[in-house]
C-alpha cells in the first residue's frame, strides 16, 4: 500500500510518499480503509522534531491524526463493529498514521462516522472536536446561562467551541477577522467582534466574562491582559499558552493536551447528526499534497481545516 511518511526530523522535504506493508490488526485493534485524514498544526510540530521530547516516536512515522473511513478487518476481542462500518477516530499521537491506504486503530477510540455529511468531511472532526469539547465541559466547565468569549472563534477548533456553548445555552461573544462574522453569527453567537484590542479592556466588550477560551497565539504579556477579562471566581481555558490565574480574584487558568476518547467523539458525531454542530471544512486535497500543506501551514498560508483525501 501506498502512505507518506518520514524517516527523519526535518523540512518538509522529508515527507516522502511510498510502498509500506499493510499492516495487521493485533488485539483490540481495527484495520481500517482510509478515505480521508486532515492536517492539523501539530503534524507539522512533530514532523520537524520539536514535540519529540513531550511525543515520542518510532521512525519512520506516518503522520495523520484524524481518520475517517471503513472498517477493513477486526483483530481478536473487538466486539460492537463489523467490517464495512464508517468510522472516524482521533488517532494516538505517538503513532498516527491516517496518511496511508490503511491503518491501525484502537477499538476503544473509534466511533461511527456522520451519517449527515460527506465521509470524508468526518475527516475534519475528530481532533478538533475533541479539543472543543474538552476545553468547553472539562476545562472550562460550561453550564447554562454562563457569559463565554471565545478568542480565535473562526478557526477549526473555536468555531466548534461556540457551537458547544450556544448549545450548552451559554451566552457567546466570538472573537476573529471580519471574514468570519456570518458564520459565526450562524452558529448562533449573541454577538461576534474583530479582533480584541487588549489595551481597550473586558468593558469594550461586554465583559469581564465567567468563561474566557482563547485559541490565539499571542505574546506572555498579551496573555496575562487576558487574565482581565476573566469575571471574579471565573475560569481562564487555552489551546495556545497558559493564561496566567488570579487567586485574590478567584480566578482559576487551565491548559489542553487533547486525548483520544470514543466515547467523547460519539456524543460529537450525534450532534452533527442533529444538526447542532456543523463542521467548516476550507479544503480538500488529495494526499500526494502533503508535503506542500505542510509547507503552507508553516508560512502561515492555509487557509483553515483541510482535508486531505487518500485514494
Amino acid at each position: 500500500m501506498k502512505a507518506i511518511r518520514f524517516h527523519e526530523f526535518g523540512g518538509t522535504e522529508v515527507l516522502r510518499y511510498e510502498d509500506v506493508d499493510r499492516p495487521v490488526p493485533g488485539a483490540g485493534q481495527v484495520l481500517v480503509r482510509v478515505a480521508a485524514t486532515s492536517f492539523n498544526p501539530v503534524d507539522d510540530h512533530i514532523r520537524a522534531g520539536v514535540l519529540a521530547e513531550m511525543i515520542p516516536i518510532a521512525l519512520p512515522y506516518v503522520p495523520g491524526i484524524d481518520l475517517a473511513g471503513t472498517v477493513a478487518e477486526l483483530g481478536a476481542d473487538v466486539t460492537g463493529l463489523e467490517v464495512g462500518d464508517r468510522v472516524v477516530a482521533m488517532l494516538p499521537l505517538d503513532t498516527a498514521g491516517a496518511a496511508a491506504e490503511y491503518v491501525l486503530a484502537p477499538a476503544e477510540s473509534l466511533a461511527p462516522a456522520p451519517r449527515t455529511i460527506e465521509l470524508i468531511d468526518a475527516a475534519a472532526l475528530p481532533l478538533t472536536g475533541l479539543a472543543a469539547w474538552q476545553t468547553a465541559f472539562e476545562l472550562a466547565e460550561l453550564k447554562p446561562g454562563r457569559t463565554v468569549l471565545v478568542n480565535g472563534a473562526g478557526g477549526a477548533v473555536g468555531s466548534l467551541v461556540v457551537q458547544l456553548a450556544v448549545d450548552a445555552g451559554a451566552h457567546v461573544t466570538a472573537v476573529d477577522a471580519p471574514q468570519h462574522a456570518d458564520r459565526l453569527r450562524g452558529y448562533g453567537a449573541d454577538r461576534v467582534v474583530g479582533p480584541l484590542d487588549l489595551a481597550a479592556g473586558p468593558a469594550a466588550v461586554g465583559g469581564p466574562f465567567q468563561v474566557v477560551v482563547n485559541h490565539v497565539r499571542v505574546s506572555p504579556e498579551e496573555l496575562a491582559q487576558l487574565t482581565h477579562y476573566v469575571a471574579d471566581s471565573g475560569i481562564a481555558a487555552s489551546t495556545a499558552g497558559p493564561i496566567p490565574e488570579d487567586p485574590a480574584r478567584g480566578v482559576r487558568s487551565a491548559s489542553l493536551w487533547v486525548r483520544s476518547d470514543g466515547a467523547q467523539l460519539t456524543e460529537l458525531v450525534a450532534k452533527v447528526d442533529a444538526g447542532k454542530l456543523r463542521i467548516h471544512v476550507a479544503a480538500r486535497r488529495p494526499v500526494a499534497e502533503l508535503s506542500a500543506m505542510h509547507e503552507e501551514a508553516g508560512a502561515g498560508r492555509l487557509p483553515g481545516k483541510t482535508v486531505v483525501l487518500v485514494p
